[in-house]
């Protein structure tokens, strides 16, 4: 079987769906965490955008060394500069530039000839390869763009340099047999391909709810590289999600001749990592990774199943890492066998982390009769959360009743150890604790989300709060765990409060939005 490589964008494309976006210590949990499931490529954001993303591709380069690590750039110099530098201490590093081809994008947003755009590429490949030898090319909306113009600019490409060119359905236009006739016909068309071992690659976005099948298809047609995000999440509707791709190549290996390096059983530990880390949920129908995607309830499948696994199950959830059993932690568990569990959730936490995740472990034991999985990740993103937060929930005092004004009075601690102390009211509980922390804090944001959900089954849940809010028009998140619910609104308001202080704090951290 062929090897289609994984170019993984959940760092690049992923992070720009609209509250997605990841601090340098959460893109780094995740860049190891897809190093451990072997993805070939990381695509670990755009350099030129933000100091901030500059300083994540340069720290995920210099920590990943099992995946080459990827850095985007527009066909402009300074893009290509910035982008070399921030993958300069790379074991293996890539450049990844585009610049849009087709007619509607030439005439309305580059206003650019052919023949202009084609001397763009070829500069700007050239100027790339002074940094790295693994320079990618993606003439933007590929799908959109002139058959005849797509030959001359791949040629062209081609011949400055490029190793991989990537065909992208930028705006999730293609069908599946437009889109694969789309490589197979540069492949018969352009020889230059075969001679230079060079890598045709998709990427696909799901506007129209293609975006695996238009994939799979450019598989067909002859693409060795596939561009994808965990849980398929990315620009507008999202892209291809990387658990499709690899388990229909794994599952139908029989028809596609294809295959992929990526370790299945890390897919669903990996999937619970990017949507804790994002806050965009898995919808309980995903395929793959969604809550009911290994689930039966009718009877006739729950008869087969029980007969005959394989009836209704065209794959084994073992296979993904599919946790059945809860785990046999308990309040006597000891501190090595909690790490080692965290460490098999795909986990690299300092033993500073560890231990403070343990103590909650501990305390959360004593409430729950059982812990699962789900709990002890919670617990550990929860702490990864606070090891960076500049304030921190000391304690908080409710006082509501039916004919009383709701009132809470909170204790917060600085990042330098003094102690804050205000209350407020509201019009429950909720609102009087987050007025009071305004208060505290001095940073004035409006709640525009709120949403409660067990993380567990059973009356000792752990539960999950996730708050987002709106400050000067931009749009922050935060999450808060706890088997108080009160409590946990007070940590997820105040998680998303640090996030901003932290953004706040460097200049330019938000990345412009850029499509390929």
């Amino acid at each position: 079987m062929d090897i289609v490589r994984i170019f993984d964008t959940t760092l690049r494309d992923g992070e720009q769906s609209p509250g997605a976006t990841l601090t340098q210590p959460e893109k780094l949990e995740i860049a190891r965490q897809l190093e451990s499931l072997g993805v070939d490529i990381i695509e670990a954001g755009f350099p030129v955008s933000s100091d901030g993303d500059f300083e994540s591709v340069r720290a995920i380069a210099s920590e990943i060394g099992g995946s080459t690590i990827c850095g985007l750039a527009r066909c402009h110099p300074k893009d290509i500069e910035r982008a070399g530098n921030a993958i300069k201490p790379a074991k293996s590093g890539r450049i990844h530039l585009f610049c849009a081809t087709s007619k509607i994008h030439r005439e309305h947003k580059l206003r650019k000839g052919k023949e202009e755009i084609i001397k763009l590429a070829i500069d700007s490949i050239r100027a790339a390869l002074e940094y790295t030898s693994d320079v990618e090319f993606s003439p933007e909306d590929a799908s959109r763009t002139e058959m005849e113009f797509l030959e001359e600019i791949t040629h062209a490409a081609i011949e400055a340099g490029a190793t991989t060119i990537n065909l992208p359905d930028t705006v999730g236009y293609a069908t599946p047999a437009g889109y694969g006739h789309i490589f197979a016909h540069l492949i018969e068309k352009l020889p230059i391909i075969r001679a230079r071992n060079v890598y045709l690659s998709a990427h696909c976005h799901d506007d129209l709810g293609m975006a695996v099948a238009n994939s799979l298809s450019a598989v067909q047609g002859g693409a060795r590289q596939v561009e994808c995000t965990i849980n398929g999440i990315g620009e507008r509707a999202g892209n291809a999600a990387l658990e499709e791709i690899v388990m229909a190549l794994r599952t139908r290996g029989d028809y596609f001749k294809a295959k992929t390096r990526i370790d299945a059983t890390k897919i669903y530990p990996t999937s619970r990592m990017v949507s804790s880390l994002t806050g965009l949920m898995v919808q309980r129908n995903k395929a793959i990774i969604g809550e009911n995607a290994f689930a039966h309830e009718a009877g006739i499948h729950q008869d087969g199943i029980l007969k005959y696994r394989e009836t209704y199950e065209i794959m084994d959830p073992k296979t993904i890492g599919l946790p059945t059993n809860s785990l046999v932690l308990g309040k006597h568990s000891g501190r090595h066998a909690f790490k080692d569990r965290v460490t098999q959730l795909g986990y690299a936490v300092t033993d500073e982390q560890v231990e403070a995740a343990f103590v909650k472990f501990k305390t959360l034991a004593d409430k729950k009769k059982e812990v699962f999985d789900e709990d002890i990740e919670a617990l550990v993103d929860d702490q990864l959360e606070l090891t960076r937060g500049v304030f921190e929930l000391v304690n908080y005092q409710i006082f509501t009743g039916t004919s009383t004004i709701p009132t809470a009075t909170v204790t917060l601690k600085d990042s330098a150890g003094e102690r804050l102390q205000d209350a407020s009211v509201g019009d429950g509980p909720v609102d009087a604790i987050y007025s009071a922390i305004q208060r505290l804090t001095g940073i004035k944001v409006t709640l525009t989300d709120y949403r409660i959900r067990a993380v567990t089954k059973g009356k000792e849940a752990l539960g999950e709060v996730q708050v987002e809010l709106e400050h000067s028009d931009r749009k922050i998140r935060g999450r808060g765990l706890s088997t108080d619910i009160l409590e946990a609104s007070a940590l997820a308001y105040l998680a998303a409060i640090n996030r901003l202080r932290s953004m706040a704090n460097r200049e330019n951290l938000m990345s412009p939005h850029v499509s390929v």
